[in-house]
């Protein structure tokens, strides 16, 4: 599996918590690091800590310091973490369809 694109997407993206703060940043226009653990049910700040530098260091998100006062950092998704889009899209309408119970208090689609 040396070789394996699906593979190598899951060494990316398949750490725990990364495709929560994608989506965060992604789909609910989130940049900074408190709306991330206020968002992100279960994830420590020292975790976030790691998992910001990795998608960094993966190209997925750029870090930007903003000359405030307070100094102050926010997120971007670069192109490359913007490709993730259409696969949290169907993330999402898989439990839709399939897991409503878990999703929707009404238990419907």
């Amino acid at each position: 599996m040396k070789h394996c694109p699906i593979d190598n997407s899951i060494n990316i993206l398949g750490r725990k918590f990364t495709l929560h703060i994608l989506r965060d940043m992604i789909l609910l226009k989130q940049k900074r690091f408190s709306e991330f653990i206020d968002s992100i049910e279960g994830i420590s700040t020292k975790t976030l800590s790691i998992r910001l530098k990795e998608m960094e260091e993966a190209g997925l998100i750029n870090r930007v310091v903003v000359s405030s006062r307070p100094v102050q950092t926010e997120y971007t998704v670069t192109g490359k973490g913007k490709m993730i889009e259409p696969i949290l899209e169907l993330l999402a309408e898989f439990s839709m369809r399939y897991e409503p119970k878990v999703i929707f208090k009404d238990e419907k689609q």
